[in-house]
């Protein structure tokens, strides 16, 4: 079998990875990104930095470089062989990419959107629920960080939950670890009490999506017991 198709969905899958439009857009507001806030060139340090707008369209970027990279070798007017497979190499490169992008000294954000985006592609259940688990979590406590891994976690349990193929479920399993490995630093000062956390915007919204998990959980052990 021919390596070219392999090679060429990893030099694609890293290159769109690689593009650091965090990085860009706030190099576009007279930013160095990685010398503001946390440093990180992600959505979340960009949104804190430079407001919502910026943010909203760093992540949605990122996003879609993970669809990119992990749906072109699908295309149906393509004719490769082992086209999941190269869709799962395209993904897997595109993470690493954003994680270590040649174009800024190998330094990058945690992946949470690029492996979204790739993932949603492959398997998208697992992703709806974990986006549910992010934006219950989010809006509840308003840590990002804590969101993003309750989300990659969700993922890999909802994955071997509902019927996926193997391959994908190794895959999504692998990625979302990897994000919740990059998160370590974040973890130790959630741990410490001093993760940033985004300021509640809407207190009774809030207090209405506590009382609605609350009364979920209430009925849950109610109709167990």
């Amino acid at each position: 079998m021919s390596f070219l198709p392999f090679i060429s969905s990893v030099v694609v899958g890293y290159f769109l990875g690689a593009l650091p439009f965090g990085y860009f857009i706030a190099k576009a507001h007279g930013v160095n990104i990685f010398e503001a806030g946390s440093g990180a060139p992600g959505a979340t340090n960009v949104r804190r930095v430079l407001g919502a707008k910026a943010g909203n369209t760093v992540f949605a970027l990122d996003t879609v470089k993970g669809v990119l990279a992990t749906s072109w070798p699908l295309l149906p007017f393509l004719v490769l062989p082992n086209k999941e497979f190269l869709a799962l190499a395209g993904v897997f490169s595109a993470v690493l990419g954003h994680s270590f992008s040649l174009f800024t000294k190998f330094k990058g954000g945690k992946g949470v959107a690029t492996a979204s985006g790739g993932l949603l592609v492959l398997i998208p259940w697992p992703c709806v629920i974990g986006a549910a688990s992010w934006i219950v979590c989010f809006y509840v406590l308003r840590y990002v960080s804590l969101a993003s891994i309750l989300s990659a976690a969700t993922v890999i349990v909802a994955c071997w939950l509902l019927p996926t193929p193997v391959p994908y479920q190794i895959m999504a399993t692998t990625l979302a670890s990897f994000v919740i490995i990059r998160h370590s630093s974040n973890v130790r000062r959630l741990l410490n009490g001093t993760e940033s956390r985004f300021a509640k915007k809407n207190g009774r919204a809030q207090l209405w999506v506590k009382s609605a998990i609350f009364r979920f959980l209430f009925y849950l052990k109610y109709d167990i017991f």
